[in-house]
């Protein structure tokens, strides 16, 4: 599992029937200390319905297809939940109001 921030949302009329209906997010991978960007954006399926600029957790590979929304599909990466909270070694580095910093000191 991965911690990103969705960043956009992805439309394709054009796509593999199993996909249709299921909605495609755009995604920027996160340090999970620091908040900061770690990677290039990726393409997601979201199955929790989570909104632009919200942190999320994301799995990859056939993690993707455990969901009741994604199984038998050609999924490769999924948003499994929104993040409320995370706490490193009794330090809260991040709710739902932003990233504290905590970590990266």
């Amino acid at each position: 599992m991965q911690m990103a921030r969705v960043a956009g949302t992805v439309v394709a009329t054009q796509k593999d029937p199993k996909l249709v209906g299921l909605k495609l997010q755009l995604v920027q991978p996160l340090d999970i200390i620091t908040g900061q960007d770690s990677g290039k954006p990726l393409v997601a399926v979201d199955t929790v319905g989570a909104g632009i600029g919200e942190v999320v957790m994301i799995v990859g590979g056939s993690s993707a297809r455990q969901t009741d929304r994604t199984a038998s599909s050609p999924v490769d990466l999924a948003i499994v939940s929104i993040i409320d909270l995370v706490e490193v070694e009794g330090k809260t580095v991040y709710d739902r109001r932003g990233f504290t910093g905590e970590g990266s000191q």
